[in-house]
């Protein structure tokens, strides 16, 4: 490829990244690869491994085996599993919580969906690739900077393919924005403001009062734990790894009142509960530095009591225009009548992407509104047609390091910590 055509090619690659084109609708691979079920096994099995399981098998995957330490759980996925397909039967493990790792060892699966407590999820996922299995992973991907690391390094080393479940980056209005910047319609980006509120004091318990997988981690930890759901659309809608970069954050947070209340309103004084402390905040805000000098300012609040839902928000400002989605509305310079908010919705019709236009029927009737449609349908066409998927495992890690590096901040004073570059500068060359 001579320099000009490598240039142009880069240039196609930034407003394709910036676009979300990366979620385009991809053509169907000829020949039997692409005709023949994707053959995947299942990690986790609970409420949301059960769930995508379902989506698997109505798009078409053969679900050959699963896995999980509760037999129960297993039991409701086998009888799913028998019911969608004819009375077939998958193979079972969860003996141990390594037992994974012998199904890892069957040949007839070409990918595993990843559905387990966060702990395990880049554990299991390095160990999936280094099986020669693509591997589709709920968020987030990795609690370290090391796990990050583990990521990238062993996808580049298997070439095997790694997709992150973030499903809001599949969102109609998320999608339809990025068609908007792509457009130019709000001209040079420079601040985005973003956030995960939703109260989930309660499912930090079991039943009986003993802590969850969520209540471990809001024990053990500060910072911001679940940054993916907030930060992955705004990631995409600014091109970071594709010609910006997240370079540096500071984090700041509150007291620990909201949690505390609700343990003196839910458990009798005599009970255990009363007795845990947990590291993690009422609210925890992150500022984050981009490259190309854009503010990010990430929300975390999983502890204060408020309704449901009110869940995730996004921000955007540019040098034309501005939209909020907790408003439904935006702004664009020399477009909008005076200087008053316009509702979204005619511009998101307007600006539609084509996903949406052509599966908009189906998908919306799956969770997380229509994005879980679309995580198993892109990782799906990825792997069958051995193309890049959207959320790949720079991404996965890039926005995960916001999990450790809050909490560094935190225990550092709020000092401002550095974001490595898990892409090791290939950004840079999509931007030149």
């Amino acid at each position: 490829m001579g320099t000009s055509d490598r240039r142009a090619f880069l240039k196609s690659q930034a407003g394709a990244a910036i676009g979300m084109a990366a979620a385009r609708i991809l053509s169907a691979e000829s020949g039997p690869a692409a005709s023949r079920p994707l053959r995947m096994g299942v990690i986790g099995v609970g409420s949301r491994g059960t769930y995508l399981l379902r989506l698997l098998l109505e798009q078409g995957a053969e679900v050959l085996a699963i896995c999980d330490i509760r037999p129960q759980r297993l039991d409701v996925a086998r009888k799913l599993i028998a019911e969608l397909r004819n009375g077939q039967q998958p193979a079972t493990f969860g003996e141990t919580p390594t037992d994974y790792r012998r199904m890892l060892q069957r040949d007839d699966l070409e990918a595993v969906l990843i559905a387990t407590p966060m702990q395990w999820h880049a554990r299991m996922a390095v160990d999936a690739l280094r099986a020669g299995k693509h591997v589709l992973s709920e968020v987030a991907a990795a609690m370290s900077i090391q796990e990050c690391w583990d990521l990238v390094n062993t996808v580049e080393e298997t070439g095997k393919i790694y997709m992150l479940a973030e499903n809001c980056c599949f969102w109609r209005h998320v999608l339809a924005i990025g068609q908007m910047i792509a457009a130019g319609l709000f001209g040079k980006l420079t601040f985005a403001e973003c956030g995960y509120v939703h109260d989930c004091r309660a499912m930090a318990f079991e039943g009986d009062g003993t802590l969850t997988w969520r209540g471990e981690i809001k024990r053990d930890h500060r910072g911001n734990y679940y940054p993916t759901h907030s930060l992955g659309p705004v990631a995409k809608w600014l091109g970071i790894n594709k010609g910006d970069r997240l370079m540096s954050l500071v984090a700041a947070e509150t007291g620990r009142a909201a949690m505390r209340s609700y343990l003196e309103q839910r458990f009798p004084k005599d009970h255990p509960a009363r007795q845990i402390e947990f590291r993690i905040a009422d609210s925890t805000t992150v500022l984050i530095k981009t490259a190309k000098e854009v503010l990010i300012d990430l929300r975390y609040d999983v502890m204060s009591a408020r309704p449901h839902p009110t869940t995730v928000y996004y921000t955007l400002q540019g040098t034309k225009a501005v939209y909020d989605s907790r408003i439904d509305s935006l702004w664009i310079e020399g477009r909008s009548k005076g200087t008053t908010w316009e509702s979204a919705g005619p511009y998101l019709e307007e600006f539609d992407h084509p996903l949406w236009k052509e599966h908009s029927e189906i998908a919306q009737k799956t969770g997380h509104s229509g994005g879980d449609y679309f995580v198993i349908q892109q990782f799906t066409e990825a792997v069958r047609g051995g193309r890049p998927v959207p959320v790949d495992v720079y991404d996965s890690a890039t926005w995960s390091a916001i999990i450790p590096l809050s909490e560094k901040s935190l225990m550092a004073g709020s000092q401002p910590m550095d974001i490595p570059d898990f892409t090791r500068g290939k950004w840079e060359q999509v931007a030149s």
